[in-house]
């Protein structure tokens, strides 16, 4: 049976990575390793985590010993690296706990995988997810290539474009087997209330203020999660060793439409008058470094892979105010913490 090791599977992303992985290939092992920070949430897995073909293991990347030690057990075939601080208003506050966690704690993977795979490289691989801020912003017109070069502004997109460096010069120099892909803006169920999406979802059910960044102009490509899941599928099964693959949604958005869109659908599905959710919106303060534009260009996986997004934002969108409509328990246990309880006598540590 191969073992595939995905970090920060517990995650927004990685949850719906590791339900892909574990469903759709039973004859595979999927070890979960995630650390359970506070996007961390074990509750996105319950519908899988008695499977026999899964394991969950609670380790923190950042320790090295505790990594390798974990790599020595399971002896993976193949990691799919998602843990990473993500959010970028975290990032300007505490700067270096992203370079701790994005850049320390890939190269401790990627030194855990180059020990035990120690040169026989048949069948391994090294799938590190990244995301398209390190290409820094777009003026109005252009789109990021897999050839755009790097030009981080925030200290968020600065770890990120740090470890893709690291992945690359594993392989240039140590000939580890590694694929990176970068995608945009993801959303969809189980995202953590911080980000703009799920928090106007959350807002709007408790009719407080939706915050919105300057005039509402920044724009951004937006990806349904089950869409990246996908993506993450064909990419480590069928991409070229050494290669990157941008990978998006073609669903470019400005911050404020986006928000109006949500705020109409919201108002329908919960059987208000129409302009209800709106009159919520309010603008604040800018964040320093903010891009005005992220847009990626999917070609190459379009035509290597023959990966395409399986809905429109709309669709993507509507889905996802269900999933938080019907699950408004799991969005309170997030937001008070209390799902913490759940994990604490469930699984066990490595």
């Amino acid at each position: 049976m191969k073992t595939i090791l995905i970090t920060g599977g517990a995650g927004f992303i990685g949850s719906h990575v590791v339900r892909e992985f574990v469903n759709k290939y039973p004859d595979y092992h999927i070890v979960n390793l995630d650390a359970l920070t506070y996007a961390g949430n074990l509750e996105n897995l319950k519908d899988i985590e008695n499977k026999s073909n899964y394991t969950f293991v609670k380790a923190d990347i950042r320790d090295a010993d505790h990594i390798l030690a974990i790599f020595q057990e399971y002896r993976p075939d193949g990691v799919i690296h998602l843990a990473a601080e993500s959010h970028v208003d975290r990032s300007i506050s505490d700067p270096l706990a992203f370079v701790m966690t994005n850049v320390i704690g890939t190269v401790n993977l990627l030194n855990a995988a180059k020990a035990i795979w120690n040169g026989e490289y048949e069948g391994k691989r090294f799938h590190h997810v990244s995301t398209d801020e390190v290409y820094g912003t777009l003026g109005e017109t252009g789109l990021f290539t897999e050839q755009t070069a790097y030009d981080p502004h925030s200290p968020y997109s600065a770890s990120k474009a740090s470890s893709d460096h690291f992945v690359r010069a594993y392989h240039d120099t140590y000939g580890l087997p590694v694929i990176l892909t970068n995608c945009s803006n993801n959303y969809g169920p189980n995202h953590f209330p911080e980000k703009l999406i799920p928090l106007c979802i959350h807002n709007i059910l408790n009719e407080k203020p939706l915050p919105i960044y300057g005039n509402g102009k920044y724009t951004r490509d937006w990806l349904f999660v089950i869409d990246h899941a996908r993506a993450i599928d064909l990419v480590f099964h069928q991409g070229k060793t050494g290669d990157s693959y941008n990978v998006g949604g073609f669903n470019e958005w400005q911050n404020i439409d986006l928000v109006k869109e949500l705020c109409k659908q919201m108002d329908e599905k919960l059987g208000r008058p129409a302009g209800t959710a709106e009159k919520l919106i309010t603008y604040v303060k800018d964040r320093p470094g903010h891009d005005l534009r992220y847009a990626i260009d999917a070609t190459k996986i379009n035509q290597e892979l023959g990966y395409t997004p399986s809905v429109t934002f709309e669709q993507g969108l509507s889905i996802t105010i269900d999933w938080f409509l019907n699950n408004q328990e799991w969005l309170d246990n997030v937001t008070s913490g209390d799902y913490q309880k759940y994990y604490e006598g469930q699984y066990r540590e490595s």
